[in-house]
């Protein structure tokens, strides 16, 4: 990994005289609201709480669903919650963080842009007595004794089935191309060892034959776009499945596939059930995405985040009751890990049922004709 000078910046803003290093952040992405360091606000009658949400650049999901979950269920466990995002920048991170600290607040729940970055937030929190919890990504050698997320290497399991699914009646070698989310986020990296122990088996026997595998830095959908026309390229423009870690990259990668020709031809794997994705595979140019009820993630940790606030860990480990291994850190952490489920175009139907996503961002143009054959309304 690099050393960058904006991880200097990072060191400095909160203070610390470690040597940090980590790969780049995202790329700044348009202000979703709230200021810098704002305030929280125990007189509302809630116990102050800090949430620091990562960015918006490579997923709505931050935004559209964490966002508004996480003010609700922190609300309804009679909790005061200041939700910022970063931005994907490691230096307003860092200065969120440090805002956070000084008001004062007594959890600090943080979904890093990578592990060093949430680690080093958290080392910071914790000595000044404040528990942290990682959300949605565990700090792989951080101090957070607490994380909630999905059971990502089964994310990584359906996309495999789902792709393996989609191209059950193709002859034998089949080409797959694999477009993977940041190495500098463990998330991607179980999602991949999900797809592992599904796919190699399939790459082993010959049904399948992998034509490249390749990490894209930050969740760049852009780039991911510009990688897979590389390799599509590279290969004769040959491709009969694509597995993309995500609906964003799912997204840039059906761009590539409709200017040859392909789309709705080649299936291609996502994640998050966004509104595009879920478009894209009433639209078929998407076979599948995984739909992780984040409500039910939110709740999670407003639940643990209201136990700690009030110092009872006994009520905190009845929640945490799995566990999840940080090779890094070398240590167990008690851990909340939701199912995820394998969305095709019979089921998306459910994800607009459980209000995640309304029917009119979903249902438009010629759209609406399937939504109407699939009982969506």
């Amino acid at each position: 990994m690099m050393r960058s000078t904006r991880l200097a910046l990072l060191a400095a803003g909160m203070g610390l005289t470690l040597a940090l290093s980590a790969c780049g952040a995202n790329e700044e992405a348009p202000e979703a609201g709230g200021d810098d360091t704002g305030t929280t606000n125990e007189s509302a009658g809630g116990i102050p709480v800090g949430v620091i949400l990562p960015e918006t650049a490579s997923s709505a999901r931050w935004e559209g669903f964490d966002k508004p979950m996480l003010q609700a269920a922190l609300e309804a466990e009679g909790l005061d919650p200041q939700i910022e995002n970063a931005q994907g920048d490691v230096q307003k991170f860092a200065t969120l963080a440090d805002g956070m600290i000084n008001d004062g607040v007594k959890v600090l729940i943080i979904a890093s842009i990578n592990s060093e970055l949430g680690g080093t937030v958290a080392q910071k929190a914790n000595a000044q007595g404040i528990p942290t919890i990682d959300y949605d990504r565990l700090n792989l050698g951080g101090s957070s004794e607490y994380y909630v997320s999905f059971d990502n290497v089964k994310v990584g399991e359906l996309q495999g089935q789902g792709l393996v699914d989609a191209l059950k009646d193709k002859p034998d070698g089949a080409q797959v191309i694999e477009i993977e989310g940041a190495p500098t986020d463990n998330n991607a990296t179980l999602f991949h060892e999900g797809q592992r122990n599904i796919l190699d088996p399939e790459y082993e026997s010959g049904k399948l034959k992998l034509v490249q595998s390749q990490p894209i830095d930050n969740w760049d959908n852009q780039k991911g776009g510009s990688t897979f026309e590389q390799i599509l390229t590279s290969n004769g423009n040959k491709v009969d499945g694509v597995v993309a870690a995500n609906d964003g990259l799912a997204g840039a990668i059906i761009t590539v596939l409709k200017k040859n020709g392909l789309n709705g031809k080649v299936p291609v794997t996502g994640q998050d059930a966004t509104a595009d994705g879920l478009k894209a595979i009433l639209a078929g140019d998407q076979y599948m995405t995984v739909f992780k009820p984040i409500k039910e993630e939110a709740e999670a940790t407003a639940k643990l985040a209201a136990a700690l606030a009030k110092g009872d860990t006994a009520a905190a480990d009845e929640i945490a009751t799995q566990t999840s291994k940080d090779p890094v850190g070398k240590r167990d952490v008690k851990s909340v890990l939701l199912e995820p489920f394998l969305i095709t175009k019979a089921e998306v139907k459910r994800v607009i049922d459980e209000g995640y996503v309304p029917a009119t961002d979903v249902c438009t143009g010629e759209l609406a004709a399937v939504c109407t054959e699939l009982g969506i309304s």
